[in-house]
């Protein structure tokens, strides 16, 4: 490398050996650091571990990804490991620059290309005035704040540029929203499916689309220093790409589609014209003097939704989310000097820029909250989530350096002024906006206390469409009549990972005749036509799809806040196991199993988890042709009367025969109990409460049963069976002999309950969330394939948060069940012949 002449020491040129591509190997005594290819490989190496650590360190913060994708950037670069000089020469060489922010622009390239492809300007035409209000007053404002501190900031050397191109950069970069980081944003804080949330993401799109055309404006005046023409002719060339893409491109995007018939994949030639379509655009756009990424934006957007743009998404999504665009931004990262930022005055300049701007933006939606009386909290609360900054401002910021716009002070400001604008969001949220979740109060919590000429509300959790089927038995089975008509809510379960489209998340309320974005919406949509389907076919049934999308270790909050609003009395979900092709159990997914441990600890009502052993048996959706053979294991307590109150309610159904099980201790039992009870201290309170609440739990064990013998005596269709068992062993023989005719056991979760029934199944029980006999019935080895129903009944505020319910806090609701057991009647008889009998094992 040789200077320049002294009137240009701070340019280089670089000497480029075309050779040094791939290096001969260490062995030959070849540096692999000196060759192009092996060092580009160790940087993007170091770009994608740096961003995850950050994501790692940072996900208990709820901060969004492109803040760990910046800072992984600022750690490689010149502020942190940039500063050794060694490191600086050997990993990130001046000579390696120019391929590194090469493919860094391939990355963010086709990373536009994806948001064009995802984004829905369709979206534009239904939005309200309150968001269109909000999006021009959160522009506005802190766009007049950068004008007024572009004289601060602007410096001498900046001569050649002019102010008002200055101005133009800096109002972008301050007033710009980040539509998906919002969209993220919105997400972590369970705000997505509220009012406010529905306006800031309708603004925030609008902003996005301004920031575009002002970009475009920013770089043509840029670009063209010289004549006022040159800015007309790059303006009108940008006008007729963009007509050619609206009036070429999609038509033939739109032929491609009619022409593969539904459910084939797209012909690969098809595909490689799409992604080469891409390139073009970009070089069409520099050439013409707009930045690249505009054209691949604008070519992305021409593509219509629907299956075309699912398969691009799926090709593209993960390597170029992944692994490319990091790199866009740890280039922004290594050019960031936060040294150069130096001085009291500077800092106080910045600290003081990010104040206004975020006051800026806040002053704005807080006069529209104003004027349409919306809460003083909830104008705030706008005006904070409009600060999300991300990539729209990281490429204003780039471009103005490159342009020469920003110097290396400058730019490591406004970087500086991104993260924090964007990091102190999620906190300040948390802090001053806390939706009123008021307590709903509501009596009908379980099964066992629903009316039975009332409604009957479920909650059905679903996370593939694998799950549907068994799903629609079952509620088919659950016998929905006109007394008592059936309200199924149907929860999709979506993950918030870093790749769910933020278009997805704005779409969760969607009509369904829209076309579908990306696979996780093509599932939703089959899910919902399943379940519209089954509405349409089936009597006194109604189903209302939602969708929540939620990171999985928040997303029983989303299920029980739901169950609490639509007030249900049962809410299912699937076991995170699935049935293989050999009759064996394997986990689908261990986060479901975390998901279904938290829903048992924090619902608002009785709770079922299904184990699905294709109880699908029949698919004919009509009434009459659902056949099951239902078995109840009872051994008493709350959960084993909900689940007989469940198959009891099922028995009106007349393709429903039901066998209930009751299993009696025998004299070794009573034996022990007697001894044990005799060596207890009665007088200690606490032994007391707990012996007072197994004799509660006796009577009302005996008074359930009593009144289902007397009501279903003359029925055919019901088959009681008593066996007396000693212990754990005899139990599980017991339930071995049970015949293979059944396709669905409901058992109750026995949690708080300790019975020497069930004494040593528990010891190895692999998952306790569905109890000792859950999962002896769930378990790979054991004979019979029926499908297992394993139910909760919710017990009042008296939990401990881990879902183990002590026996105490049974007590708070059993004069409550006794009071209205009476009053509530199960259903009536319905004539024929029942066999009742008592074996002894």
């Amino acid at each position: 490398m040789a200077p320049k002449p002294a009137n240009a020491t701070d340019e280089y040129i670089v000497c480029y050996a075309p050779t040094m591509i791939t290096t001969n190997g260490i062995w030959q005594g070849d540096n692999p650091l000196d060759y192009s290819l092996p060092l580009f490989i160790l940087q993007l190496s170091l770009v994608v571990a740096a961003t995850r650590i950050f994501v790692f360190i940072l996900k208990p913060f709820r901060q969004p990804r492109v803040i760990s994708e910046v800072l992984g950037g600022v750690l490689l670069g010149p502020s942190v490991l940039g500063k050794s000089t060694a490191f600086a020469n050997a990993v990130f060489p001046l000579r390696s620059v120019m391929v590194i922010e090469t493919m860094a622009n391939v990355g963010l390239l086709y990373f536009l290309f994806l948001v064009g492809v995802e984004m829905d300007i369709s979206v534009l035409r239904s939005v309200g005035k309150k968001a269109v209000a909000a999006a021009i007053s959160g522009m506005i404002l802190p766009f007049m704040i950068g004008a007024a501190f572009s004289y601060l900031l602007h410096r001498e050397y900046d001569n050649h540029m002019s102010q008002g191109t200055y101005i133009l950069f800096l109002g972008v970069a301050l007033s710009v929203t980040a539509f998906p980081v919002l969209a993220r944003i919105l997400a972590e804080l369970k705000l997505i499916n509220t009012e406010l949330g529905r306006i800031a993401l309708s603004a925030a799109l609008i902003n996005d689309v301004c920031a575009w055309i002002l970009l475009a404006f920013a770089i043509t005046l840029a670009d063209s220093e010289t004549t006022s023409l040159a800015s007309l002719w790059v303006l009108l060339s940008s006008v007729v790409f963009v007509a050619f893409c609206v009036y070429a491109v999609r038509p033939a995007a739109s032929w491609i589609v009619r022409k593969t018939p539904e459910g084939e994949s797209f012909s690969e030639f098809y595909i490689s014209l799409i992604l080469a379509g891409v390139m073009i655009s970009g070089f069409i756009t520099d050439a013409i003097g707009t930045h690249s990424v505009f054209g691949a934006f604008v070519f992305g957007l021409a593509i219509p939704n629907g299956p075309l743009g699912v398969t691009l998404v799926e090709k593209l999504e993960d390597f170029v989310s992944g692994l490319l665009l990091p790199l866009f931004f740890a280039i922004s990262g290594l050019k960031t000097n936060i040294g150069l930022v130096r001085g009291t005055y500077t800092w106080s300049i910045l600290i003081l820029v990010i104040f206004l701007a975020c006051i800026g933006k806040i002053a704005g939606t807080l006069i529209v909250a104003f004027f349409y009386q919306m809460p003083i909290r909830e104008g705030a609360t706008l005006g904070l989530l409009m600060n999300t900054k991300g990539l729209v401002e990281m490429i204003v910021l780039n471009v103005g350096k490159d342009q020469k716009v920003f110097d290396d002070e400058s730019f490591a400001i406004m970087v500086i002024i991104t993260v924090l604008m964007t990091a102190i969001i999620v906190p300040s949220i948390s802090v001053i906006y806390k939706p009123s979740r008021r307590s709903t109060y509501y009596k009908r919590r379980t099964v066992q206390m629903s009316k039975p000429d009332g409604e009957f509300r479920i909650l059905v959790c679903i996370h593939s469409p694998r799950n549907v089927p068994t799903m629609i038995n079952f509620l088919e089975a659950s016998n929905p009549t006109k007394k008592s008509p059936i309200c199924v809510y149907v929860l999709h379960l979506v993950e918030l990972s870093g790749r769910t489209s933020a278009m997805l998340i704005v779409h969760n309320s969607r009509k369904p005749d829209y076309p579908a974005l990306n696979r996780t919406e093509a599932q939703s949509d089959h899910i919902i036509n399943a379940f519209e389907n089954y509405e349409q076919h089936a009597s006194f049934v109604s189903v209302q799809p939602l969708t929540a999308i939620s990171p999985y270790s928040t997303m029983h909050d989303d299920i029980c806040n739901l169950a609490e609003d639509k007030r249900v009395s049962l809410i299912i979900v699937p076991f995170h196991k699935q049935q293989t092709v050999d009759g064996g159990m394997e986990a689908t997914n261990m986060a479901f199993r975390g998901i279904n441990q938290n829903v048992l600890a924090n619902a608002p009502c009785s709770v079922g988890i299904l184990v699905d052993r294709n109880l699908s048996g029949s698919n004919r959706l009509a009434s009459n042709q659902v056949s099951h053979h239902v078995a109840i294991l009872f051994f008493g307590g709350p959960d084993d009367r909900e689940a007989l109150c469940y198959g009891w309610r099922m028995l009106e159904h007349p393709g429903i025969s039901l066998t209930v099980m009751r299993f009696v201790p025998g004299k070794l039992v009573a034996s022990d109990h007697a001894k044990k009870h005799s060596s207890i201290d009665l007088d200690e309170p606490r032994v007391l409460t707990v012996e007072t609440d197994k004799n509660m739990q006796k009577q009302l064990d005996e008074k359930l049963i009593h009144e289902f013998r007397m009501r279903n005596e003359n029925d055919d269709s019901v088959d009681y069976v008593e066996k007396v068992v000693n212990n754990g062993e005899e139990t599980v023989a017991a339930i071995r002999t049970m015949d293979d005719i059944h396709d669905l056991f409901i058992v109750g979760r026995g949690q708080g309950m300790i019975s020497p029934l069930t004494a040593g199944i528990t010891d190895w029980s692999e998952c306790p969330e569905i109890g000792a006999i859950g999962d002896l019935l769930a378990s790979s080895d054991f004979a019979a394939t029926a499908s297992v129903l394993v139910v909760q009944q919710y017990v009042g505020v008296g939990s401990n948060g881990e879902g183990m319910d002590t026996p105490e806090s049974k007590v708070q609701t059993n004069e409550e069940f006794i009071s209205e057991l009476s009053q509530h009647s199960a259903p009536p008889p319905r004539g024929g012949h029942n066999v009742f009998n008592t074996e002894r094992l």
